[in-house]
């Protein structure tokens, strides 16, 4: 639905004609002391017409990479050089942001489970309900920032709806245009906004910009360059995206667990190609003697690990994303 001429935009009372900028916070309920609780939401609307993109951040309230992102992207992009229109939510889950995890500590909910949302659902499904039907159905293509919580992983973008589902061709591509050179390829749970979102033609992607406690500098930058990608692709900003020539997709992510317990040290780093019985860690006992050596199961790339130096028998290690494929 892209914008037409002198189209205002609008999010429940925040609106922006042609050339606005518009930012409010729209209540979609109350706290505990019975104050609002209050969602950020940025309408950047261009001086001409054009696609309209929506994107969120810190949907998971520990997430934030998203949010230092959708900061920079909002201080560069401009109404008077801008074809279309943005709708920027820098921070969708309120409630556990402030609690510093990723499930809404009101109802035990994952965010990025309840879309499209229950109008008298629980916390969680009412601001997923309210995001969905008032934002989100207005957009052409939407990006829904991720990252893996406090746990390494690599940048990558995640496509969540098979190719022949609903518009699953249009968010492989729009994966591919993020061009952060990894993608994972694989149908997502219910509730997710990059199943929910498809399912009503919206080309939707899901970028896990790295993992760790606060910002990471590096995954905050593939991040702007892959929203900026978009935005360049898909002409609502003039000039050209860089996008690799190679990006490789896998469609499964392999768990690597241990057979022994205590302190781990990685053999070989995240990106790695690892064959199959390549080694990739070992444990060690209190005293630093070997106790085990961990194989990589299948060829793959190797993908997220531990964020501590320790593990238990039986935990997880790691992850091999796996069979891979280029585009």
């Amino acid at each position: 639905m892209s914008r037409r001429k002198n189209e205002t935009i609008a999010v429940a009372r925040i609106k922006a004609a042609p050339g606005e900028i518009a930012q409010g916070y729209a209540e979609v309920g109350e706290m505990s002391d019975s104050q609002p609780l209050r969602i950020p939401i940025r309408i950047v609307n261009g001086t001409k017409p054009g696609p309209i993109v929506y994107i969120q951040a810190a949907s998971d309230g520990d997430e934030l990479n998203g949010v230092a992102v959708v900061h920079r992207v909002l201080r560069t992009v401009r109404p008077e050089k801008l074809r279309g229109a943005l709708i920027v939510v820098p921070l969708v889950n309120v409630h556990a942001f402030h609690a510093h995890q990723t499930h809404s500590p009101i109802d035990g909910k994952k965010m990025n489970r309840c879309f499209p949302g229950k109008k008298k659902g629980t916390a969680s499904e009412r601001v997923a309900h309210f995001l969905f039907h008032n934002a989100v159905v207005q957009a052409d293509y939407c990006i829904d920032l991720h990252q893996g919580g406090v746990n390494p992983m690599i940048d990558e973008c995640r496509v969540r709806v098979n190719k022949s589902q609903r518009a699953g061709k249009e968010s492989f591509e729009l994966g591919r245009v993020f061009g952060i050179g990894y993608i994972f390829h694989q149908k997502g749970p219910q509730g997710q906004l990059a199943r929910a979102a498809p399912d009503k033609g919206i080309p939707t992607i899901d970028p896990e910009l790295g993992g760790t406690r606060g910002w990471d500098p590096r995954s905050i930058n593939k991040g702007v360059r892959g929203v900026m990608n978009v935005l360049k692709h898909y002409g609502l900003l003039d000039g050209k995206p860089d996008i690799p020539k190679k990006q490789i997709v896998v469609r499964k992510l392999k768990t690597v667990y241990s057979g022994r317990g205590g302190f781990i040290g990685f053999r070989k780093p995240l990106y790695s190609l690892v064959k199959k019985g390549d080694i990739i860690a070992e444990i060690r006992d209190p005293f630093g003697d070997v106790l085990e050596e961990i194989a990589a199961p299948v060829n793959g790339v190797f993908w997220s690990h531990l964020p501590y130096p320790m593990v238990a028998t039986g935990q997880r290690v790691g992850s091999i994303g796996t069979p891979i494929r280029y585009v």
